[in-house]
């Protein structure tokens, strides 16, 4: 019978802890990791490509349709309309103000702004009930926009932009139920020379108010 010192059982133990080690990785390097570059990308907190490129898109389609109330409310105001002019700017205050959010979200991401070109919009409409029936219309397709960035989202498992694009989902059904409330109002007084006079008066009131995620403390 062969009897080791403490040096031999040493070295032996050590040797072939070695080679269970080595034996390990081989296999774990052989491992199919799915997303391996998604996830070296969220280790490094940087938007795919697609969602950057997205995220830029819906930039230039919120200043658009600030450009779109802009000049609705021009065209109100030239139709002797000041209350839906002033509810139309305001609408073109929040339009800025949701650009801003998107931008302001890009370069916290260590992404760069990419401002493209912003396409003519109308400039006359043939009522107010016509500029909200219209205004609905924008704001659906503005909320398959933001459908679209959340599911480009979930599909990179890009938590910190679900997160942001949440706020967007939730702002959509605002606008879409606003524009809806106008259109019934408008269609209730259609005619009515007084209750037109009225709404309009009422219109008048709205103010703007910054959206929370760009009020001072917000996160």
């Amino acid at each position: 019978m062969v009897t080791l010192d403490k040096e031999t059982k040493y070295f032996s133990k050590n040797t072939l802890l070695a080679v269970e080690l080595r034996s390990f990785f081989a296999i774990f390097a052989k491992c199919d990791i799915p997303n391996k570059s998604n996830y070296s990308k969220q280790h490094e907190f940087m938007l795919s490509q697609k969602l950057h490129d997205a995220l830029n898109a819906q930039v230039n389609a919120e200043l658009w349709s600030a450009y779109l109330y802009l000049s609705m409310s021009l065209d109100a105001e030239s139709k002797g309309l000041k209350g839906v002019a002033n509810w139309f700017y305001v609408q073109f205050c929040e339009e800025q103000a949701h650009a801003r959010i998107f931008m302001n979200y890009i370069n916290s991401r260590d992404a760069k702004v990419e401002l493209k070109p912003i396409d003519e919009v109308p400039t006359t409409w043939d009522s107010a009930l016509d500029m909200f029936k219209e205004t609905l219309n924008h704001e659906r397709k503005v909320t398959a926009l933001i459908n679209n960035l959340a599911f480009i989202a979930n599909e990179d498992r890009d938590f910190a932009s679900i997160n942001r694009i949440n706020w967007f989902i939730d702002e959509q059904v605002e606008e879409e139920e606003s524009a809806r409330d106008m259109i019934q109002a408008f269609e209730a007084v259609e005619g009515n020379k007084y209750g037109m006079y009225m709404l309009d008066k009422d219109l008048a009131t709205r103010t703007y108010t910054e959206p929370s995620p760009l009020q001072t403390g917000a996160e």
